[in-house]
């Protein structure tokens, strides 16, 4: 199972950026998949995530800001994210919990993807 993220990039604060994560190969089925973001030397944090029948959560820092949502026909999960601060600035990543044919759950996560926010 392989998790392609994309979508980050340089923007100012107040801009917007749309992350997407397909994942692709060999499984069962998608169950949640969700955002998480990391700042140099600080642990990776949860930023949204959202079940297969659609419940979403987010950190108190995205909500108002930041949607989820998800194609579970192409299994892919987006996160637009507006309104951006610098303090948004971080490595994204993706992460899905994937369900094998055997009947098994793993976590998988996507390579990251840079959000950068100028003051």
């Amino acid at each position: 199972v392989q998790l392609q993220a994309c979508g980050g990039g340089l923007v100012q604060a107040g801009g917007s950026l749309r992350l997407s994560c397909a994942a692709s190969g060999r499984f069962f089925s998608i169950n949640t998949m969700g955002w998480y973001r990391q700042l140099p030397g600080k642990q990776r944090e949860l930023v949204a995530d959202i079940t297969r029948g659609g419940s979403v959560n987010y950190a108190d820092s995205a909500k108002g800001r930041f949607t989820i949502s998800r194609d579970n026909a192409l299994n892919t999960v987006y996160l637009q994210m507006n309104s951006l601060k610098p303090e948004d600035t971080a490595v994204y990543f993706c992460n899905a919990d994937v369900g094998s044919y055997r009947g098994t759950r793993s976590a998988y996560w996507g390579q990251g993807t840079q959000v950068t926010v100028s003051s």
